[in-house]
């Protein structure tokens, strides 16, 4: 198995190879620029041709299955033709259904995302500075895999319904990052994010961040702890950012499979840095703009589609060891040009436990927001 140094050589050389000679990083898929109308629209009906083989593959293997059972049953007689009716049934049940039968304990219902079991958690690097807000709010270092561990504090009275998420560096010294908790008395689903474990105030002055969602709990949006527009100076110099838009896939027929996320960020300009979107209203932030395809300098992105696997009835993802146990909550987050990018990478390795590893450009906080997310209740998506 690679070591990181060598994983990262090798997506740093893949994305050399893609881009111009005079490009030498992973930071110009990230650079926003105007993308032309004819190559989004290629990759758009490269998109639907890749669905429509998938679904023909899928089609073509129940038939045969199908047919095979029928002559089973009827003795080396030849088996009655199925009805497109009955073909589109079996797909749905076999595709999403909820298998009660399991091959292995570790793996749970064939809803959640698993893993590689046989593969063993790779060391972490180690990640040294010296302003910890400064470094929540900075991008990853390119060429780097920012490894950390997500816990979940339930204890308290009402912990139960809003539990405090702390964190922290995935190394032997398990630096302090950040804390996380939903807010009392919210009409929708409001988290604060700090850089102090003890103080979780909004006025406070370790107030970092904050993770909002809508009243459904399937749209999210990360800011920063800049003022809100309406008490900003009239530039918005001080007002806040929007770091970053999750979507999640609402589930209107109720099929049980993994969730399925969408998420956009800031683009990067060409010293690294991210661009500033500061919107004056609703109207203007990142769920907006990405609604209307308004996509001047944002970057969008989408979980990998895990891999059905029949052994183990559940849908399946490499997590390079760092994930040990089955989730629904199990995610990584991928380029849309680049399926080998792995930008972030969430998932269980016990009850209260959780791996969070992210790549440039994201940040320690647009990471820990997009967690965070994950762990709001979601009736429409479930």
């Amino acid at each position: 198995m690679k070591s990181d140094s060598e994983e990262s050589e090798a997506e740093v050389k893949l994305s050399k190879s893609r881009k111009k000679p005079s490009t030498s990083n992973t930071a110009t898929m990230f650079q926003t620029g105007g993308e032309k109308e004819k190559k989004k629209e290629k990759e758009k009906n490269n998109k639907k041709k890749s669905e429509i083989r998938f679904i023909t593959q899928h089609v073509i293997v129940i038939l045969e299955e199908e047919n095979i059972t029928k002559k089973k049953k009827g003795k080396g007689k030849k088996g009655k033709k199925v009805s497109v009716t009955t073909l589109v049934n079996i797909f749905i049940t076999s595709t999403y259904r909820i298998n009660s039968k399991f091959t292995n304990t570790e793996f749970q219902h064939n809803q959640s995302v698993t893993f590689r079991p046989q593969e063993e958690r790779p060391p972490s690097p180690e990640v040294e500075f010296d302003d910890l807000e400064e470094f929540v709010l900075r991008p990853a270092p390119e060429g780097m895999t920012v490894k950390c561990k997500v816990t979940r504090d339930k204890r308290g009275m009402d912990r139960g319904f809003y539990p405090t998420y702390y964190l922290h560096l995935d190394n032997d010294k398990k630096v302090f990052l950040l804390a996380g908790r939903k807010r009392k008395k919210s009409a929708t689903s409001n988290y604060l994010i700090s850089i102090d474990a003890t103080d979780l105030s909004r006025g406070g002055d370790n107030f970092i961040g904050k993770l909002r969602s809508n009243l459904m709990g399937t749209k999210f949006t990360v800011f920063d702890n800049g003022l809100n527009p309406d008490r900003a100076l009239r530039d918005l110099s001080n007002a806040r950012q929007e770091l970053a838009a999750i979507i999640y896939e609402t589930n209107v027929l109720g099929f049980k499979g993994p969730r399925k996320m969408t998420v956009i960020i800031p683009g990067m300009d060409e010293d690294s840095e991210r661009v500033p979107i500061r919107a004056q209203s609703e109207n203007d932030g990142l769920l907006m703009r990405f609604q209307n395809r308004q996509m001047d300098n944002l970057i969008e992105l989408h979980n990998k589609t895990p891999v059905w696997n029949d052994d183990t009835a559940s849908y399946v993802l490499n997590f390079s060891g760092r994930v040990t146990q089955a989730s629904i909550k199990n995610f990584q987050i991928v380029h849309s040009k680049d399926n080998s990018y792995i930008l972030m990478q969430f998932g269980r390795v016990s009850e209260d436990t959780f791996t969070l590893d992210y790549k440039y450009p994201l940040c320690a906080v647009q990471a820990f927001a997009i967690a965070l997310s994950s762990f709001d209740g979601k009736l429409a998506c479930e």
